[in-house]
């Protein structure tokens, strides 16, 4: 089971259609994924966040990251973690932690194709079969645009929807007032501003969403404004959500003492991968605070290993089901797993086979990878 080989791949796709928060627009997405092979012929893959570039991502994991992994015993993943984790010294930036989450979660693929166990059962599975998921979002646009998502969502069988906010508060009021008016009484409904409010704004916006039956608002204010979010949870009775921007256990540790949040969600892809992500859930379970996996714009093994820890997580809420198309998601792997066309009566299936249950489909590898600009 020694580590033999890591292969990095870095992809980039033009979105069919671009996605609008409060904090702009995105025409195209990046991640890099791995392929890690041991002695024996036993490959795992994996995926990191990359945003921007994922050709600097690349290039981190095969001279930074690659030297201290290869050689390694392939179930030593802690030891493999933290060895990662000393490449630089101080704290790591978010960079380094998503290019770690791609090999991390490839260890984790790795582990249980060796064991024939489906990787959350390795994390101690808690009997899930099936997940709850929320539509995940409805895109910061004109009303007509708005109404068209929110009517695919509910024709799709989602049982709760998530509403982009952004503009100024009353614009974000009248747009979640808009579509609570559009879905039945039964289905959910939640809002994320993408840190769009200072401290003060955000309140007259909780407040509002509150009345308006939503379930949780999501990252009101910057996720660094650790004072601002304690003030809303005194303040505000909707509960609050944040995590995908949190990059390690230490980092929603303080979130989860005074009680700042109601909801964690992290992001495998983002921190560090399943290892640093399991210690997050278990935090929550331990602080009885609920867990719900950021999926984001993130490809298919991100969202493959979002479905194996929420499946496992004793205080697992809700899953992050994206609506828009994006080809690093839905033709990335096979089978396709965690995306709206998989959806039956509102609930998402958990992968049953051994590992994470996909694997790359070598024709769209080969279109995704980004070709060196001249």
């Amino acid at each position: 089971m020694q580590i033999a080989d890591i292969r990095c791949h870095p992809l980039r796709v033009q979105l069919p259609v671009p996605q609008r928060t409060s904090q702009g627009d995105w025409e195209s997405l990046d991640i890099v994924v791995v392929e890690v092979e041991t002695a024996d012929g036993i490959v795992g893959i994996g995926e990191g966040l990359a945003r921007r570039s994922s050709a600097a991502y690349a290039l981190m994991i095969d001279e930074i990251l690659a030297p201290r992994v290869i050689g390694c015993h392939a179930m030593d993943r802690r030891a493999i973690w933290r060895s990662m984790r000393s490449a630089l010294t101080g704290r790591p930036g978010t960079q380094m932690l998503e290019a770690m989450a791609a090999i991390d979660i490839a260890l984790w693929d790795i582990a249980g194709k060796a064991l024939n166990q489906p990787v959350y059962r390795l994390l101690g599975g808690v009997g899930r079969t099936h997940l709850p998921a929320y539509a995940s979002s409805i895109n910061w646009l004109d009303d007509e645009t708005v109404a068209r998502e929110v009517g695919s969502a509910l024709e799709a069988g989602f049982r709760q929807i998530k509403v982009k906010l952004g503009g100024t508060p009353a614009q974000s009021i009248a747009r979640a007032r808009y579509v609570r008016g559009l879905v039945p009484d039964d289905v959910a409904l939640c809002a994320d501003a993408n840190w769009a409010f200072d401290v003060h704004e955000a309140i007259r916006v909780g407040f509002a969403l509150w009345d308006l039956g939503y379930d949780f608002f999501e990252e009101p204010i910057a996720p660094e404004d650790r004072d601002g979010y304690r003030t809303l949870a005194r303040q505000l009775p909707i509960r609050l959500a944040a995590g995908e921007s949190d990059s390690v256990a230490s980092d929603v540790l303080e979130f989860l003492h005074d009680r700042s949040l109601g909801l964690i969600q992290p992001d495998v892809a983002r921190s560090g991968g399943i290892t640093e992500t399991w210690r997050m859930a278990e935090l929550a379970a331990a602080h009885n605070v609920a867990y719900a996996p950021h999926v984001g714009w993130s490809g298919a093994v991100c969202a493959a290993a979002s479905l194996h820890l929420a499946a496992a997580a004793e205080s697992f809420r809700t899953y992050e089901c994206m609506v828009f198309d994006n080809p690093l998601r839905q033709a990335l792997c096979t089978p396709l797993l965690g995306d709206v066309r998989c959806l039956e009566n509102g609930m998402l299936a958990v992968p049953q086979t051994p590992g994470l249950g996909v694997e790359f489909d070598r024709d769209a590898l080969r279109e995704f990878t980004r070709r060196p600009e001249r």
